[in-house]
This record gives C-alpha cells, sequence and structure tokens, in this order.
C-alpha cells in the first residue's frame, strides 16, 4: 500500500481507524445524530472519500475552544460551558475534510468542506460511541491529538456506514 497512512471511520461501529505502515490505531468516536447523509443542513455525517484539507491548531493547548476554525483563547471548563450552554463546543483540534466524490461529498448542496465537516475534539463528559454531532466525527480531546500529531493535510479519509466486521479491505 503505498497511500498510507490513512483513515476509516465506520458510523456503524463509531470507531475511527488509522492505518500506518507499523500498523492500525483505532479510536472511539461520536458521528451525527441524524445518521448518514450529505445534503447541506441535514446535519448528517457524510460518507465515501475524503481528504483532510487543513490540519488546524497544533499550536493550541488541549481544551482550546475554536469558533470559525480559529481559537477563540478560551480554554474549555465547566464553568464556560455552563456560560454558554447553546455552543457546539470544537476542541483541541480541527481537521477539515474536503470530499473527493464529486455529487456525493463535492460540489453543488453536498460539499462536505462547504459543510464545515471536521474531525475535532469535544468536551470530555461527552460519550464517544454514541451519535450525538451536528455531523462531524467528534474525538476525545487527547485522541484528537494525538491523530493531528500523526498525519498530515492531504490525508485521504474512507467514511462508511457500514461495521469494519462486514466491509474490509479498502481499494486505495
Amino acid at each position: 500500500m503505498s497511500d498510507l497512512p490513512f483513515i476509516e471511520i465506520s458510523v456503524e461501529d463509531q470507531i475511527l481507524r488509522l492505518t500506518e505502515r507499523d500498523g492500525i490505531t483505532e479510536y472511539p468516536i461520536s458521528t451525527a445524530l441524524n445518521g448518514i447523509g450529505e445534503q447541506e443542513g441535514s446535519g448528517c455525517t457524510p460518507r465515501g472519500w475524503h481528504r483532510i484539507c487543513a490540519v488546524i491548531g497544533r499550536d493550541q493547548p488541549i481544551n482550546a475552544v475554536f469558533r470559525g476554525r480559529r481559537p477563540t483563547g478560551e480554554i474549555y471548563s465547566s464553568a464556560l460551558a455552563a456560560e454558554h450552554p447553546e455552543r457546539d463546543w470544537i476542541l483541541s483540534r480541527i481537521l477539515w475534510l474536503q470530499g473527493l466524490e464529486s455529487g456525493l461529498n463535492r460540489f453543488g448542496n453536498v460539499d462536505s468542506q462547504r459543510r464545515f465537516i471536521y474531525i475535532h475534539g469535544t468536551p470530555d463528559t461527552e460519550p464517544m460511541g454514541n451519535p450525538l454531532s451536528h455531523g462531524c466525527v467528534r474525538m476525545r480531546n487527547r485522541d484528537v491529538i494525538d491523530l493531528a500529531e500523526r498525519i498530515q493535510a492531504g490525508i485521504r479519509v474512507w467514511i462508511q456506514a457500514a461495521s469494519f466486521q462486514r466491509i474490509s479491505c479498502i481499494n486505495l
């Protein structure tokens, strides 16, 4: 396999896999409460091939708060959450997804990048393994920091609805 590393996401399993030359690392995740889908405004997690078009926040501390892909200077805490209960918290790192499949997740009203679909950190009080996001792929803060340190912009990402147990072997 020449296209290593790469990321696979199983919505059914609520797991993100990073495959590198020396092995596979799995992380628990939380995808969209509204399920899978690509339509703008759906609040769904998009399927298919993507790439990471930007890795944002490598210079930020754990629990750094982002709005509009920029650090606010805030560090997430329960007190800050109580002050802003309406916020969908994007913390620690942002891996911005760009769809690679025209008509499925790129261009028009199905464009993952224009939908601002990310892999990002979330408050550690949020459960993993349960679909609860607004379309993004949420991760534990330490996990998204680890992932961001191990990859570069341009890495390919495959998002599938099915379990890894039922579908294996990605054609790169």
